[in-house]
């Protein structure tokens, strides 16, 4: 039996295309991919990602323990800042990535990703030999994302909270669409800017109407999975299962800026110093088509040659720039900006050059 988010009506009733993800149906897509996808990037759009899990880490080592499981330091955190971060594995892998919310001086709250929530959840707690208590709170908790450079115009109708004053990757706890203690955060996975809302599930339907009301004079739309898939990748965000999993570094993701190997001990720290001192092997990149064609994951990457160099992890049609794009690991010698390569689809071997992320950042 798959799991219902708490807006799973609305979904439905607006006509909304379901499928199973994470243990969840959820929804794919609306009105289309593309539409979707450029009112967010122009206007505003709703995501509903309550399947995300949630977890409470807790005491008075509360700190001892985010810090000992995550690549990032969270140190450096005052209350009501968040931070990226991965959670390590012994190997040098990523068992996850997530975000990070210093709640008070000895409270976190950990959002990682649906699919590995019991994994998560096991292996913290499986490193937990500190005075720190871990819950999971994933089912009583929802979350929307509200993305767009126009989220800030319609979520400010709902709070008295100046939203405004909240900063990228800061958070703040405040009176929300008439409901108290609703946490605000200037967060997301889109890089068109907005925030998300956490919430006691109960309350799902009621905020989800009441955002859908404010944003109509913005033209609001609800986005499924598939635009929240091309505005990350746009961005150069690693999707989990993808771009990152438990047999790929950090370092060699492109996130050696969230593992700070120099201002703690955390899991895993030795396997990743010896890969800096060692040189990687293998560098994460974007690529666009030259020629017509979609990548798609797993297919190989190849030099000039045809030489195998590497594979694709992501791969799409751009909406915002009308180009196919992607996302893969290649030898490290391949993996500076402008070099050409050469994507095998099917049968055909496309041309492609690695480019800068975000698309559109040159």
């Amino acid at each position: 039996m798959l799991k219902k988010t708490c807006v799973n009506s609305i979904h439905n009733q607006l006509g909304a295309k379901m499928a199973a993800f994470a243990g969840y149906e959820m929804p794919i897509v609306y009105s289309g991919i593309k539409e979707e996808h450029l009112a967010v990037r122009n206007s505003v759009g709703i995501f509903d990602v309550t399947h995300m899990g949630e977890f409470i880490i807790e005491g008075e080592e509360a700190i001892d323990l985010v810090q000992y499981i995550s690549s990032n330091d969270a140190a450096k955190l005052k209350t009501g800042q968040a931070q990226y971060a991965c959670l390590p594995n012994d190997e040098g892998g990523i068992v996850d990535d997530m975000l990070v919310y210093k709640l008070t001086e000895n409270k976190f709250l950990l959002v990682v990703n649906a699919a590995n929530i019991e994994k998560d959840f096991n292996w913290i707690e499986g490193k937990n030999t500190f005075n720190a208590k871990l819950s999971d709170i994933s089912e009583t908790k929802g979350l929307f994302a509200i993305q767009g450079p126009n989220a800030i115009k319609v979520l400010q109708k709902l709070t008295a909270v100046d939203l405004t004053e909240i900063k990228y990757y800061h958070f703040t706890e405040g009176k929300f669409a008439g409901l108290d203690d609703i946490l605000i955060s200037a967060t997301g996975y889109t890089g068109a800017g907005g925030f998300e809302i956490y919430f006691d599930e109960q309350y799902g339907e009621m905020i989800w109407n009441a955002i859908m009301e404010a944003g109509k004079e913005f033209n609001i739309v609800p986005a499924g999975l598939a635009a929240r898939d091309t505005l990350r990748l746009e961005m150069g965000y690693c999707l989990y299962g993808n771009d990152i999993d438990d047999t790929t570094s950090p370092l060699s993701a492109g996130l050696g800026w969230i593992t700070k190997l120099k201002a703690k001990d955390f899991i895993g720290k030795n396997v990743l110093l010896k890969q800096k001192e060692e040189g990687l092997t293998e560098k994460l990149v974007g690529f666009v088509l030259t020629e017509k064609g979609i990548p798609r994951k797993d297919y190989d990457i190849l030099d000039t040659s045809a030489n195998k160099i590497g594979r694709v992890t992501s791969g799409t049609q751009s909406p915002s720039h009308d180009v196919a794009i992607g996302m893969g690991y290649v030898k490290t010698a391949y993996a500076k900006i402008d070099t050409e390569i050469l994507i095998q689809i099917r049968k055909k071997q496309v041309k492609a050059k690695v480019v800068r992320l975000p698309l559109g950042s040159e």
